[in-house]
């Protein structure tokens, strides 16, 4: 079991609200999986990857592929209190489901 969490690095966000923004992917990716795959994921340490994206439409067309496999996923659009637009997309993320599932999705993406 494996979760990947896609950030885009285009739109100037600095380190905290980074991390802030794929923590929000991840928690929000993990409650919209099944008890099944959330309990496989967490009795299995919780692997999780960090890749990189340089748009919104990247972002946008990794969640369209996770929809099509049916994986739980999470699209994470900010709310604009701090360093960026309200609605502005940051970040993706998806699973926790089977690791090649994941991969099916986010492989050919680099590491944060």
């Amino acid at each position: 079991m494996k979760q990947a969490i896609v950030v885009r690095t285009d739109i100037g966000m600095g380190k905290g609200k980074t991390a802030a923004q794929a923590a929000h992917a991840s928690l929000t990716a993990y409650e919209n999986a099944g008890p099944e795959a959330q309990r496989g994921w967490k009795d299995g340490g919780q692997k999780k990857i960090v890749l990189k994206v340089r748009s919104e439409a990247e972002l946008q067309e990794l969640a369209e592929q996770a929809r099509r496999e049916r994986l739980p996923h999470a699209l994470i659009r900010d709310a604009g209190h701090t360093q960026l637009d309200p609605g502005t997309v940051t970040a993706f993320a998806v699973g926790p489901a089977q690791e090649n599932l994941v991969d099916r999705v986010t492989g050919d993406l680099k590491l944060l």
